[in-house]
């Protein structure tokens, strides 16, 4: 039985190297399958801004959860963790590979680790996020900070949703260290881990040309056609890079040039971030995602070792 991660920084090209991955293990008469763990793929309807495979693109390759949420329903890590490995367990069962792809390395982690979320209060979150509405997220962040600068310095000073949530779990536990991930954490099951890297000087122009394709392929006119579907009352939709920047330019609150900017900005910065999650992975394979023989190598020892 076999569950690979294939994680990276975005714009590191781990859905091609999944699909060839899965093309490897056909050579040796093994079935790969690849289960989503992006945020933000999770989706319907948010494709262009999410770099999400169309149907035609993943060469045959079975994918699970995409498109499984509407725009309107909050993604949570949790409920992520249970729809994931329900997934991976199912392809095992058929004696296929399974191969755990993305670069949101909660979600990520939160499967190949023996993590257990903590319950909620509704009452705490509700006080937590009438003060993330009336003061913004920086102020809640360094509250964060002072409570467990490890936990602060992992998470987004502007995601107000994910310091709301490390805010009630350290409420809710009185233990700081409850709202992260431990430091040696337990498998969840046996895996390997494939980490694609890139030097930081051509990732950057990497991203920035992608979000130049982004607009140019028509992400303010798939952000209209998702406002009737209730974009801007998604807790976490509008707020995913990219959309948001094209949704403040359909207002006319933006320009695109400064949507474009803005979002080449966060993009880079998002990165840097999944750099520094994925970095933890130790024991991970790391392999340079622009260096052709680098991959087919690990495709090839891969494939073998199963």
């Amino acid at each position: 039985m076999t569950l690979i991660a294939i994680v990276g920084a975005t714009g590191t090209g781990k859905s091609d190297f999944a699909l060839d991955l899965a093309e490897a293990f056909g050579r040796v008469g093994r079935v790969a399958e690849v289960v989503n763990a992006d945020a933000m793929q999770l989706y319907r309807g948010m494709d262009i801004g999410t770099a999400k495979l169309s149907v035609a693109e993943r060469r045959g390759v079975p994918h699970h959860l995409l498109d499984v949420l509407d725009v309107t329903e909050e993604a949570s890590a949790a409920a992520y963790q249970g729809d994931a490995r329900a997934a991976i367990d199912d392809i095992l069962a058929r004696d296929g590979v399974a191969l755990l792809v993305g670069g949101s390395g909660l979600y990520v982690s939160s499967v190949i680790h023996d993590f257990r979320f903590p319950g909620t209060d509704p009452a705490i979150r509700a006080r937590l996020e009438a003060e993330l509405a009336a003061t913004g997220p920086g102020l809640l962040h360094a509250k964060l900070r002072s409570l467990d600068a490890d936990t602060a310095a992992s998470v987004d000073p502007q995601n107000g949703r994910r310091i709301v949530r490390a805010l009630e779990v350290i409420e809710l536990t009185g233990e700081p260290k409850a709202a992260r991930l431990p430091d040696q954490p337990v498998p969840w099951r046996e895996h390997r881990i494939v980490h694609l890297r890139s030097e930081r000087a051509p990732l950057v122009e990497r991203l920035d040309r992608r979000v130049l394709r982004m607009w140019n392929a028509g992400l303010v006119d798939e952000v209209r056609s998702l406002v009737p579907e209730g974009l801007e009352r998604g807790v976490t939709a509008r707020r995913a890079i990219g959309y948001a920047q094209a949704l403040a330019q359909v207002h006319g609150r933006m320009s695109q040039q400064d949507a474009v900017a803005e979002t080449q900005q966060l993009t880079r910065t998002y990165a840097r971030r999944q750099v520094g999650w994925f970095a933890r992975y130790r024991d991970a394979a790391a392999i340079d995602a622009d260096d052709v023989v680098a991959r087919g190598a690990e495709l090839a020892r891969q494939a073998a070792l199963d």
